[in-house]
């Protein structure tokens, strides 16, 4: 079980944080189709930066490999912020279909990121040349040999882990409690009525597609580091859309959210440990006795995604104005 809890931290906080993502744009009014496309870019800012630090033969001794993960973390969400004005700036100044606008910013992230990982690095994947995600984590030996249950939260762990699950309180907190919130919502609902009070709607839906271009590239490094070694080769392996399904199963509301990262978190988990799984602690991976191809348990977390869409997106309230570009004029 310890193993389990370990394992679903890492799928579940990207996802979680990135499903908000999602949330902070369409709340304002645009449609972000483009969270896996900014994954990929902020997980690729991110890794370039940890790449350089190696290269120039700095080491993680004393601990310091925590503060540079923070940094990293800084710059994949500095460098997913700078991304994400592309969809801004076609939605609201060019007022592009926002859906065919996120879906070239997914196609072109790839294409960007294998381009300047074969300029760097001459090969299809950028990863740590001198290290690993050991680096970054958090290591508690004593409680793991003493049996203690907090071995599932504090041994194996990353710093990401905490300060995600700090961030997703705090601002889903700033988005239905305070007059910022307040004022992106109403963006995103009837942006007439919003500006008519003085609210700046082109502004606040710059705002709100920055901040989740921001949590979007963050939750792309996250995703690396916890779920593949730290190695960026232009996917996420489809978090992105997940994500997304998270944010519509979630109703584009925190605690929906949050339930929704759970389970997916724990399909994607499953998926990827199925054969080392040991559910009852008995040295029986009943997963892998069932004989089943791995290919089955990969494609679960998509499957999930298609059965739980098709139950709950009728009843899924989407803000009225999302998608609809802002005219001034119209009433």
């Amino acid at each position: 079980m310890v193993f389990l809890i370990q394992e679903l931290f890492k799928f579940l906080i990207p996802l979680m944080i990135v499903a908000l993502a999602g949330v902070f744009a369409e709340r304002s009014g645009i449609i972000n189709i483009a969270l896996d496309g900014m994954m990929i870019f902020g997980a690729f800012c991110g890794a370039l930066f940890i790449y350089i630090l190696q290269k120039n033969g700095v080491s993680a001794d004393g601990g310091i490999g925590q503060l540079y993960y923070i940094l990293a973390m800084l710059i994949a969400a500095a460098g997913g912020a700078l991304f994400s004005l592309l969809l801004a700036f076609s939605a609201i100044n060019l007022k592009a279909d926002q859906t065919i606008g996120g879906t070239a910013l997914n196609m072109l992230a790839p294409a960007f990121t294998l381009f300047f990982i074969d300029l760097l690095c001459k090969q299809q994947y950028m990863n740590m040349p001198y290290g690993t995600v050991n680096w970054f984590m958090i290591k508690n030996p004593e409680l793991a040999e003493s049996g203690s249950f907090l071995a599932a939260f504090f041994d194996q762990a990353y710093i990401s882990t905490y300060l995600m699950i700090a961030l997703f309180v705090i601002l889903s907190i700033v988005l239905y409690k305070t007059k910022f919130g307040l004022n992106l919502r109403a963006c995103g609902e009837h942006p007439q009525a919003a500006d008519s009070v003085g609210i700046n709607v082109k502004k606040m839906r710059y705002i709100g597609t920055v901040i989740s271009g921001a949590l979007g590239g963050l939750g792309g490094y996250i995703y690396v580091v916890s779920s593949a070694n730290g190695a960026v080769q232009g996917d996420v392996q489809g978090a992105g859309f997940i994500a997304l399904a998270i944010m519509i199963f979630g109703n584009w509301k925190p605690t929906g959210i949050a339930l929704g990262s759970l389970l997916f978190g724990l399909l994607k988990c499953i998926s990827a440990t199925y054969a080392s799984l040991d559910i009852n602690g008995d040295g029986e991976f009943l997963l892998r006795n069932l004989g089943l191809p791995n290919y089955f348990y990969n494609m679960l977390p998509y499957i999930a995604v298609l059965v739980v869409l098709a139950f709950t997106a009728g009843k899924s309230r989407c803000p009225k104005a999302e998608g609809i570009p802002y005219d001034k004029g119209q009433r």
